[in-house]
């Protein structure tokens, strides 16, 4: 088993930041790659970073440039720092991780609003 406790969501204006951290544990857990997603309401679930166990970033388009992904492997927690955050980034952020099986969990998820 794999657990994901997802904090550092908020309200912020728009221009704003927020870093939100997920704490992976379980010793199952896998040091392959590991992201964020986020769900607005009404839509579906969208990547928006990951990193491999070798520091391999990818983003979304939409956040190129403003968010940055990067982990603390001795803490084994992942950061998303978000910058210049826009009315449109407003979602449930969740952090998803493996096992070693290959099996992907999904953190509680954390609210971050951005206001116009």
């Amino acid at each position: 088993q794999v657990q994901l406790v997802e904090s550092g969501g908020g309200l912020v204006q728009a221009g704003g930041s927020l870093r939100l951290s997920c704490a992976a544990s379980g010793r199952m857990l896998s040091s392959d790659d590991i992201g964020w997603y986020r769900q607005a309401p009404g839509k579906q679930r969208d990547l928006v970073a990951t990193i491999s166990n070798g520091g391999v970033t990818n983003y979304a388009t939409s956040v190129k440039g403003r968010f940055t992904i990067s982990t603390d492997n001795a803490k084994n927690t992942v950061y998303l720092q978000m910058n210049n955050l826009k009315p449109e980034d407003t979602a449930v952020y969740y952090c998803r991780a493996y096992d070693i099986l290959r099996r992907g969990y999904w953190g509680q998820g954390t609210q971050v609003t951005v206001s116009s």
